[in-house]
């Protein structure tokens, strides 16, 4: 009987903890990983170190997409980097990715920041195939839940978190079954819409106009405060001034 193989791309927190279960998974459910790949991000702390977390369960770790080999599965959780056909196209069964937002919704990146912006009642997550443009594949599983009233980003980021992991765990047997019905995005775009956003979006985002009303500068202020990265600000005087949320009486 044919073993399958996995290779997993992936970092972040919630990339370390998809690896942690899918190692924990392999004799459950008869697959093998084959490989993984990651990126270090030092701003998440400690404790989620990918590479070693493979290294001491004897797994390879490859450096460059060319180092892909043949498997049956690829499977990404938030990897940095655009997979080209000549990637996807080593595995044999599919190639796929969990996206922490809802599609066709929200592609790419600060998805969290700009459904707050955006005003929305319900988020998600989703699991999809790959294909040469960025979250755009058909999906294969997805879970959406309401967004609390007044969500700051950290709120949302982290209730999404919950939910994919457990979207993650809860569909694995399937994904490497081949036990899954793809759907287009293209027939909900209609119904939910689509955006494409950009890392490098996020510094507009943060600058905020003392000239807006006040529910605009409020919602700006949730959507972008998101801890161990840089406060929003309004520029006073060619200077930057920061928001905060806390306030050291000292």
């Amino acid at each position: 009987m044919h073993t399958k193989k996995v290779i997993f791309l992936g970092s972040k927190p919630i990339g370390y903890d998809c690896l942690a279960h899918l190692i924990s998974q392999q004799h459950v459910l008869g697959f093998q990983i084959g490989g993984i790949m990651t990126q270090e991000r030092k701003e998440f702390g400690s404790g989620n170190n990918l590479k070693e977390l493979a290294e001491q369960n004897q797994i390879p770790v490859f450096t460059d997409l060319s180092q892909l080999p043949d498997c049956d599965i690829i499977y990404s959780v938030q990897y940095h980097q655009i997979l080209k056909q000549e990637h996807i196209a080593k595995a044999a069964q599919i190639a796929v990715n969990l996206h922490m937002a809802p599609l066709p919704e929200y592609r790419g990146s600060n998805q969290f920041s700009f459904a707050i912006i955006d005003g929305k009642a319900e988020f998600g997550t989703t699991i999809h195939r790959i294909d040469t443009r960025i979250d755009h594949g058909d999906l294969l599983f997805q879970k959406r839940f309401p967004i609390p009233r007044n969500c700051w980003v950290n709120e949302l980021y982290q209730l999404t978190y919950n939910a994919s992991l457990n979207l993650f765990k809860q569909t694995l047997g399937h994904i490497i079954s081949g036990n899954y019905q793809p759907i287009s995005q293209q027939v909900l775009v209609g119904k939910f819409g689509t955006s494409l956003h950009f890392r490098n979006e996020m510094e507009a985002l943060k600058h905020i106009s003392l000239e807006w009303d006040s529910e605009k500068i409020e919602r700006h202020i949730r959507a972008t405060s998101m801890p161990g990265f840089e406060p929003p600000y309004c520029t006073i005087g060619g200077e930057k001034v920061y928001f905060s949320t806390t306030w050291d009486k000292k």
